[in-house]
């Protein structure tokens, strides 16, 4: 088993920056990618972000240019830094973990709750 533990979510100005934390234990070694969904109201969830242990990325058209996914190997844990904040990122963001980039993975975090409003 994989346990992930989210940080980092609250209310942020348009305009504004969060930065997401994801530490995963348990049975890491089964890990090889890690990334972010979210699901807003009304809406299905989506893909954010993802990357390999290897620093392999991909990005939702929609976050491209603003978020910036990266990873501490030492620590197992995964970074969304989301800037340029727009009212639409709002959202409760998961962190899952799985064994392909950008594939569903069978693990998920609680999920952290980001609001953008001014």
């Amino acid at each position: 088993q994989v346990q992930l533990v989210e940080s980092g979510g609250g209310l942020v100005q348009p305009g504004g920056s969060l930065r997401l934390s994801c530490a995963a234990s348990g049975s890491i070694f089964s890990i090889n990618a890690m990334g972010w969904y979210r699901r807003a109201p009304g809406k299905q969830r989506e893909l954010v972000a993802a990357i390999t242990s290897g620093g392999s990325t991909t990005y939702a058209d929609s976050v491209k240019g603003r978020f910036t996914i990266s990873r501490d190997n030492a620590k197992n844990t995964v970074y969304l830094q989301m800037n340029s904040l727009k009212p639409e990122d709002t959202a409760v963001y998961y962190c899952n973990a799985g064994y392909g980039l950008g594939i569903l993975g069978p693990y998920w975090g609680q999920g952290t709750q980001v609001t953008v409003s001014s």
